[in-house]
Protein backbone atom coordinates (compact mmCIF):
# COMPACT_ATOMS: atom_id res chain seq x y z
CA UNK A 1 0.00 0.00 0.00
CA UNK A 2 3.13 2.39 0.85
CA UNK A 3 4.70 1.42 -2.37
CA UNK A 4 1.56 2.93 -4.39
CA UNK A 5 1.38 5.58 -2.44
CA UNK A 6 4.85 6.22 -2.86
CA UNK A 7 5.21 5.69 -7.05
CA UNK A 8 1.77 8.33 -7.05
CA UNK A 9 3.68 11.07 -4.93
CA UNK A 10 6.34 10.32 -7.20
CA UNK A 11 4.17 10.31 -10.39
CA UNK A 12 2.51 13.60 -9.51
CA UNK A 13 5.70 15.49 -8.70
CA UNK A 14 6.96 14.32 -12.22
CA UNK A 15 3.87 16.39 -13.77
CA UNK A 16 4.15 18.89 -11.36
CA UNK A 17 8.02 19.50 -12.57
CA UNK A 18 7.48 18.73 -16.14
CA UNK A 19 4.42 21.35 -16.36
CA UNK A 20 6.38 24.31 -14.54
CA UNK A 21 9.25 23.35 -17.17
CA UNK A 22 6.85 24.14 -19.44
CA UNK A 23 5.28 27.48 -18.10
CA UNK A 24 9.21 28.48 -17.56
CA UNK A 25 9.60 27.73 -21.31
CA UNK A 26 6.60 29.59 -22.42
CA UNK A 27 7.56 32.70 -20.37
CA UNK A 28 11.51 32.61 -21.37
CA UNK A 29 10.82 32.39 -24.83
CA UNK A 30 7.86 35.40 -24.71
CA UNK A 31 10.55 37.59 -23.05
CA UNK A 32 13.44 36.71 -25.13
CA UNK A 33 12.09 36.20 -28.70
CA UNK A 34 11.64 39.71 -28.99
CA UNK A 35 14.93 40.76 -27.57
CA UNK A 36 16.78 38.20 -30.07
CA UNK A 37 14.25 40.15 -32.91
CA UNK A 38 15.08 43.80 -32.52
CA UNK A 39 18.24 43.35 -30.62
CA UNK A 40 19.80 39.88 -31.46
CA UNK A 41 21.80 39.68 -35.51
CA UNK A 42 19.32 38.43 -37.55
CA UNK A 43 18.63 42.29 -39.54
CA UNK A 44 16.63 40.98 -41.95
CA UNK A 45 13.87 39.55 -39.60
CA UNK A 46 14.12 42.87 -37.16
CA UNK A 47 13.17 44.64 -41.10
CA UNK A 48 10.52 42.76 -41.74
CA UNK A 49 8.94 42.88 -38.40
CA UNK A 50 8.95 46.93 -37.90
CA UNK A 51 8.24 47.11 -41.96
CA UNK A 52 4.78 44.96 -40.78
CA UNK A 53 4.58 46.31 -37.35
CA UNK A 54 4.20 50.47 -38.84
CA UNK A 55 2.07 49.66 -41.93
CA UNK A 56 -0.78 48.87 -39.78
CA UNK A 57 -1.99 51.67 -37.61
CA UNK A 58 -3.45 49.20 -34.56
CA UNK A 59 0.27 47.08 -34.62
CA UNK A 60 2.85 50.09 -34.42
CA UNK A 61 3.40 49.83 -30.80
CA UNK A 62 5.28 46.20 -31.40
CA UNK A 63 8.35 47.81 -32.86
CA UNK A 64 8.00 51.48 -30.87
CA UNK A 65 7.92 49.40 -27.52
CA UNK A 66 11.34 48.13 -28.59
CA UNK A 67 12.74 51.03 -31.17
CA UNK A 68 12.97 54.99 -30.62
CA UNK A 69 11.60 56.54 -33.70
CA UNK A 70 15.33 57.36 -34.97
CA UNK A 71 15.81 53.55 -35.08
CA UNK A 72 12.61 52.68 -36.81
CA UNK A 73 12.76 55.53 -39.03
CA UNK A 74 16.73 54.54 -39.64
CA UNK A 75 15.41 51.11 -41.04
CA UNK A 76 12.64 52.12 -42.85
CA UNK A 77 14.46 54.66 -45.00
CA UNK A 78 16.91 51.29 -46.40
CA UNK A 79 13.88 50.36 -48.53
CA UNK A 80 14.33 52.62 -51.67
CA UNK A 81 11.02 52.69 -54.15
CA UNK A 82 11.77 54.84 -57.02
CA UNK A 83 8.84 57.18 -58.14
CA UNK A 84 8.42 56.05 -62.17
CA UNK A 85 6.47 58.34 -64.40
CA UNK A 86 4.18 56.00 -66.61
CA UNK A 87 4.64 56.63 -70.67
CA UNK A 88 1.39 58.69 -71.91
CA UNK A 89 1.44 56.24 -74.78
CA UNK A 90 2.47 52.58 -73.33
CA UNK A 91 2.94 50.54 -75.61
CA UNK A 92 -0.17 47.48 -74.85
CA UNK A 93 -1.46 46.04 -78.07
CA UNK A 94 -4.20 44.63 -76.78
CA UNK A 95 -4.74 41.54 -78.57
CA UNK A 96 -7.84 39.44 -77.50
CA UNK A 97 -11.21 42.00 -77.22
CA UNK A 98 -14.21 39.52 -76.72
CA UNK A 99 -12.16 36.84 -75.39
CA UNK A 100 -14.12 35.76 -72.35
CA UNK A 101 -11.47 33.03 -70.84
CA UNK A 102 -9.72 33.48 -67.50
CA UNK A 103 -6.95 31.75 -66.35
CA UNK A 104 -6.37 30.90 -62.85
CA UNK A 105 -3.49 29.72 -61.38
CA UNK A 106 -1.74 28.92 -57.83
CA UNK A 107 1.01 31.34 -56.56
CA UNK A 108 3.56 29.87 -54.19
CA UNK A 109 7.09 30.18 -53.38
CA UNK A 110 7.39 26.89 -51.51
CA UNK A 111 7.82 28.42 -48.31
CA UNK A 112 6.53 31.84 -47.31
CA UNK A 113 3.60 32.07 -49.39
CA UNK A 114 0.14 30.99 -51.01
CA UNK A 115 -2.12 32.65 -53.41
CA UNK A 116 -3.68 32.86 -56.78
CA UNK A 117 -3.52 34.90 -60.01
CA UNK A 118 -6.28 35.78 -62.46
CA UNK A 119 -5.06 36.50 -65.65
CA UNK A 120 -8.19 38.34 -67.77
CA UNK A 121 -7.48 38.77 -71.72
CA UNK A 122 -9.66 41.45 -72.62
CA UNK A 123 -9.32 44.21 -70.12
CA UNK A 124 -12.19 45.99 -71.16
CA UNK A 125 -14.05 43.90 -69.04
CA UNK A 126 -12.22 45.00 -65.69
CA UNK A 127 -14.52 47.57 -63.88
CA UNK A 128 -14.38 49.66 -60.38
CA UNK A 129 -17.38 48.75 -58.79
CA UNK A 130 -18.38 50.53 -55.13
CA UNK A 131 -20.03 49.93 -51.90
CA UNK A 132 -23.82 51.51 -52.08
CA UNK A 133 -23.05 52.63 -48.59
CA UNK A 134 -20.66 54.72 -49.81
CA UNK A 135 -19.63 57.22 -47.05
CA UNK A 136 -21.40 55.86 -44.31
CA UNK A 137 -20.17 51.43 -44.75
CA UNK A 138 -18.15 49.30 -46.99
CA UNK A 139 -19.51 45.89 -48.05
CA UNK A 140 -17.89 42.25 -48.71
CA UNK A 141 -15.87 41.69 -51.91
CA UNK A 142 -18.12 39.00 -52.80
CA UNK A 143 -21.24 41.39 -52.39
CA UNK A 144 -19.90 44.04 -54.72
CA UNK A 145 -19.11 41.49 -56.97
CA UNK A 146 -22.65 39.42 -57.06
CA UNK A 147 -24.66 42.81 -57.11
CA UNK A 148 -22.84 43.58 -60.44
CA UNK A 149 -22.84 40.21 -62.26
CA UNK A 150 -19.05 39.64 -61.75
CA UNK A 151 -17.44 36.27 -63.05
CA UNK A 152 -14.30 37.23 -60.81
CA UNK A 153 -13.23 39.82 -58.27
CA UNK A 154 -10.22 41.55 -55.91
CA UNK A 155 -10.76 44.02 -53.22
CA UNK A 156 -9.77 47.31 -54.31
CA UNK A 157 -8.87 50.69 -52.54
CA UNK A 158 -8.10 51.67 -49.12
CA UNK A 159 -10.16 53.54 -46.37
CA UNK A 160 -9.55 55.77 -43.20
CA UNK A 161 -12.36 55.03 -41.36
CA UNK A 162 -12.39 53.81 -37.59
CA UNK A 163 -14.60 50.84 -35.77
CA UNK A 164 -16.65 51.57 -33.22
CA UNK A 165 -14.06 50.94 -30.65
CA UNK A 166 -12.04 53.58 -32.12
CA UNK A 167 -9.34 51.02 -33.84
CA UNK A 168 -8.29 52.26 -37.03
CA UNK A 169 -7.84 50.03 -40.17
CA UNK A 170 -10.55 47.74 -38.61
CA UNK A 171 -13.48 50.12 -39.65
CA UNK A 172 -16.72 49.89 -41.59
CA UNK A 173 -14.62 50.80 -44.92
CA UNK A 174 -17.44 53.88 -45.15
CA UNK A 175 -15.13 56.39 -45.86
CA UNK A 176 -12.83 55.60 -48.76
CA UNK A 177 -9.18 57.25 -49.77
CA UNK A 178 -8.84 59.58 -52.91
CA UNK A 179 -10.86 58.75 -55.80
CA UNK A 180 -13.16 56.51 -56.71
CA UNK A 181 -14.32 56.44 -60.48
CA UNK A 182 -16.72 53.66 -62.28
CA UNK A 183 -18.23 53.22 -65.91
CA UNK A 184 -16.65 57.26 -66.40
CA UNK A 185 -18.57 58.70 -63.29
CA UNK A 186 -16.69 60.14 -60.39
CA UNK A 187 -18.50 57.97 -57.55
CA UNK A 188 -16.02 59.55 -54.43
CA UNK A 189 -13.02 62.41 -54.46
CA UNK A 190 -11.61 63.26 -51.69
CA UNK A 191 -9.19 65.25 -53.83
CA UNK A 192 -8.11 68.83 -53.13
CA UNK A 193 -8.80 70.08 -56.97
CA UNK A 194 -7.86 67.95 -60.53
CA UNK A 195 -4.77 69.07 -60.45
CA UNK A 196 -3.61 66.68 -56.84
CA UNK A 197 -1.57 63.67 -57.85
CA UNK A 198 -2.75 60.42 -55.82
CA UNK A 199 -1.55 56.98 -56.17
CA UNK A 200 -4.13 55.44 -58.70
CA UNK A 201 -5.34 52.18 -60.47
CA UNK A 202 -6.96 53.45 -63.51
CA UNK A 203 -8.07 51.78 -66.56
CA UNK A 204 -9.12 53.95 -69.71
CA UNK A 205 -11.87 53.28 -72.19
CA UNK A 206 -9.33 51.67 -74.31
CA UNK A 207 -8.70 49.14 -71.69
CA UNK A 208 -5.39 50.47 -70.70
CA UNK A 209 -4.17 49.98 -67.21
CA UNK A 210 -2.54 53.17 -65.39
CA UNK A 211 -0.82 53.55 -61.94
CA UNK A 212 1.48 55.55 -60.26
CA UNK A 213 0.67 59.50 -59.53
CA UNK A 214 -1.89 60.54 -61.30
CA UNK A 215 -4.41 63.72 -61.38
CA UNK A 216 -7.76 63.90 -62.28
CA UNK A 217 -7.24 66.35 -65.24
CA UNK A 218 -5.08 63.37 -66.25
CA UNK A 219 -7.01 61.18 -66.16
CA UNK A 220 -9.80 62.88 -68.06
CA UNK A 221 -7.64 63.67 -70.54
CA UNK A 222 -6.66 59.73 -70.84
CA UNK A 223 -9.81 58.44 -71.25
CA UNK A 224 -9.97 57.28 -67.56
CA UNK A 225 -13.72 55.36 -66.98
CA UNK A 226 -12.33 53.45 -63.65
CA UNK A 227 -9.92 54.39 -61.02
CA UNK A 228 -9.21 53.95 -57.31
CA UNK A 229 -6.83 55.02 -54.62
CA UNK A 230 -3.71 53.11 -53.61
CA UNK A 231 -0.25 51.89 -54.13
CA UNK A 232 2.77 52.12 -54.44
CA UNK A 233 2.98 51.04 -57.89
CA UNK A 234 5.54 48.34 -58.22
CA UNK A 235 6.45 47.90 -61.96
CA UNK A 236 6.35 50.95 -64.61
CA UNK A 237 7.12 51.05 -68.29
CA UNK A 238 8.60 47.42 -67.74
CA UNK A 239 10.74 48.53 -64.66
CA UNK A 240 10.08 47.37 -60.94
CA UNK A 241 9.88 50.10 -58.77
CA UNK A 242 11.71 48.79 -55.43
CA UNK A 243 15.34 49.46 -56.10
CA UNK A 244 16.50 48.67 -52.60
CA UNK A 245 15.05 46.20 -49.64
CA UNK A 246 11.61 44.87 -49.55
CA UNK A 247 9.43 47.47 -49.95
CA UNK A 248 8.98 48.69 -46.62
CA UNK A 249 6.03 46.86 -45.45
CA UNK A 250 7.05 43.91 -44.27
CA UNK A 251 5.12 40.36 -44.35
CA UNK A 252 1.16 40.84 -45.23
CA UNK A 253 -1.42 39.47 -47.47
CA UNK A 254 -1.35 41.02 -50.57
CA UNK A 255 -3.83 42.25 -52.95
CA UNK A 256 -1.96 43.81 -56.85
CA UNK A 257 -3.03 44.47 -59.92
CA UNK A 258 -1.32 44.52 -63.20
CA UNK A 259 -1.12 44.44 -67.09
CA UNK A 260 1.14 42.16 -69.59
CA UNK A 261 2.00 43.96 -72.96
CA UNK A 262 -0.65 42.13 -75.00
CA UNK A 263 -3.23 44.17 -72.70
CA UNK A 264 -4.37 40.83 -70.42
CA UNK A 265 -4.98 42.41 -66.88
CA UNK A 266 -3.24 40.56 -63.86
CA UNK A 267 -5.03 39.88 -60.85
CA UNK A 268 -3.32 38.77 -57.81
CA UNK A 269 -4.08 37.99 -53.88
CA UNK A 270 -1.68 36.25 -51.75
CA UNK A 271 -2.75 35.21 -48.72
CA UNK A 272 -0.88 35.67 -45.27
CA UNK A 273 -1.10 36.14 -41.11
CA UNK A 274 -1.53 32.17 -41.56
CA UNK A 275 -0.03 28.84 -40.86
CA UNK A 276 0.08 27.68 -44.37
CA UNK A 277 0.88 31.45 -45.83
CA UNK A 278 2.97 33.85 -43.69
CA UNK A 279 2.36 36.49 -46.04
CA UNK A 280 4.30 38.48 -49.21
CA UNK A 281 6.70 41.41 -49.06
CA UNK A 282 6.07 44.08 -51.77
CA UNK A 283 9.36 42.93 -53.55
CA UNK A 284 7.59 39.57 -53.97
CA UNK A 285 4.65 40.41 -55.30
CA UNK A 286 6.69 43.18 -58.25
CA UNK A 287 8.89 39.90 -59.02
CA UNK A 288 5.68 38.04 -59.34
CA UNK A 289 3.78 40.25 -61.81
CA UNK A 290 7.46 40.67 -63.77
CA UNK A 291 7.58 36.68 -63.80
CA UNK A 292 4.27 36.92 -65.44
CA UNK A 293 5.36 39.87 -67.92
CA UNK A 294 3.54 43.01 -66.62
CA UNK A 295 4.84 45.90 -68.07
CA UNK A 296 2.60 48.08 -65.72
CA UNK A 297 1.41 46.99 -62.26
CA UNK A 298 0.49 48.40 -58.60
CA UNK A 299 -0.51 47.21 -54.85
CA UNK A 300 -4.01 47.56 -53.77
CA UNK A 301 -5.05 47.68 -50.41
CA UNK A 302 -3.85 44.12 -48.93
CA UNK A 303 -4.11 42.60 -44.62
CA UNK A 304 -7.35 41.42 -44.33
CA UNK A 305 -8.55 43.41 -46.90
CA UNK A 306 -7.07 40.92 -49.32
CA UNK A 307 -9.78 38.52 -51.06
CA UNK A 308 -10.34 36.99 -54.02
CA UNK A 309 -13.75 36.20 -55.66
CA UNK A 310 -14.19 33.65 -58.90
CA UNK A 311 -17.04 31.75 -60.00
CA UNK A 312 -19.14 32.03 -57.33
CA UNK A 313 -17.04 32.03 -54.59
CA UNK A 314 -14.07 33.33 -52.18
CA UNK A 315 -11.10 31.05 -53.48
CA UNK A 316 -8.57 32.47 -50.97
CA UNK A 317 -8.61 32.66 -46.93
CA UNK A 318 -9.00 36.47 -45.93
CA UNK A 319 -6.66 36.46 -42.67
CA UNK A 320 -9.77 37.65 -40.45
CA UNK A 321 -11.30 35.61 -38.11
CA UNK A 322 -14.44 36.46 -39.39
CA UNK A 323 -13.85 35.90 -42.93
CA UNK A 324 -14.33 38.94 -45.79
CA UNK A 325 -13.67 42.22 -44.92
CA UNK A 326 -16.01 45.48 -45.37
CA UNK A 327 -14.60 47.25 -48.14
CA UNK A 328 -15.53 50.73 -50.02
CA UNK A 329 -14.17 49.70 -53.41
CA UNK A 330 -13.79 45.92 -55.78
CA UNK A 331 -12.02 45.37 -59.02
CA UNK A 332 -14.81 43.19 -61.28
CA UNK A 333 -14.57 41.26 -64.30
CA UNK A 334 -17.88 41.60 -65.74
CA UNK A 335 -19.44 38.46 -67.65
Amino acid sequence: MNEKKTEGKKKSSFWKLFLGFLIFQFIFTGVTAPLVVFYGPFENVKRTIVGAAMTTLSHQYIAKAFLSDEEINEILSENSIETIQQDDSPDIKIANKHDSSIEREDISDGRKFKGYMLIIHDPTRVKVGYSQKIGQAGELTSQIAKRNGAVAAINGGGFVDSSSEGSQWTGTGGKPVGIIMSDGKTVYSDMEDETTKVEIMAITKDGVLLVGPHSLSEMKKLGVTEAISFGPSLVVNGRGTIKSGDGGWGIAPRTAIGQRKDGAILMLVIDGRQTKSAGATLKDVQNIMLQYGAVNATNLDGGSSSTMYYEEEVINNPSDPLGERSIPSAIYVKP
